[in-house]
């Protein structure tokens, strides 16, 4: 015989269907916003494990880093781009902080990130309040959960307003965002290491403009995390 209960949640999964980000099947757990076939097919990098990764080697030369990572490859019409664009532009934030999660476990295994604070890279703030967030805050809320650290969400501002880097080149990407973040509260920051954290590194220059930027505080040593690395 049918509880209550069940037919409650039958009720409610009809009005308020849990389906899988990646792929629609309903067929996942209560407290995941992934199906386990989805969860199997993120395309993990490994970068976390390696010093001299690809990510690393993006700002060789350009900005002195403890270490670097990106957790999943980001290719065009791939799942990785279709949960992207729910997170950033569908105002999906379970979804990026439960990958967020993801991040912080990876890291937290390595044993090569054991940082004092994180930084989200942040957002002009006309910016945020249209999408209503900072995608990197949301990632940086999930990591937290493993890393358990505190995020410095105020320590640094986007002080000017930029225009889109999606199609710009390497030369163009510096001279759009350069000199655009402010450091607001060295004191934060000095004496520490940092975890610099946003969604997709490209051509890494928005990350080393920020990254210059939290030096000027003294005494810091630097790392870089993002969900993803973009193909160029």
């Amino acid at each position: 015989m049918i509880g209550l209960t069940e037919i409650k949640n039958s009720f409610l999964h009809l009005l308020f269907p849990h389906v899988c980000a990646g792929c629609g099947n309903d067929m996942l757990n209560e407290n995941s916003l992934l199906c386990i076939r989805c969860m199997d097919a993120l395309p993990e990098t490994n970068f976390e494990l390696h010093p001299g990764n690809p990510v690393e080697k993006v700002f060789w030369g350009r900005l002195p880093l403890a270490g670097a990572t990106a957790q999943f490859y980001f290719t065009k019409e791939s799942l990785m781009q279709h949960l992207m664009h729910q997170f950033k532009y569908k105002s999906n934030k379970s979804l990026g902080f439960q990958l967020g999660q993801l991040m912080g476990e990876q890291l937290v295994a390595s044993g090569r990130f054991e940082v004092d604070a994180m930084v989200p890279l942040p957002l002009f703030p006309s910016r945020e309040r249209r999408r209503g967030y900072n995608q990197a805050t949301v990632l940086c809320e999930g990591m937290a959960k493993t890393m358990r650290v505190p995020i410095l969400g105020k320590a640094i501002i986007r002080s000017q307003h930029t225009e889109t880097q999606t199609k710009k080149g390497r030369v163009e990407r510096w001279e759009n965002i350069e000199g655009k973040f402010e450091l607001k509260d060295p004191s934060l920051l000095r004496n520490k290491h940092i975890l610099l954290v946003d969604d997709v590194v490209t051509t890494g220059a928005t990350l080393e403009a920020c990254g210059q930027e939290l030096l000027k505080a003294g005494n810091l040593h630097l790392s870089v995390a993002t969900l993803c690395m973009a193909s160029r």
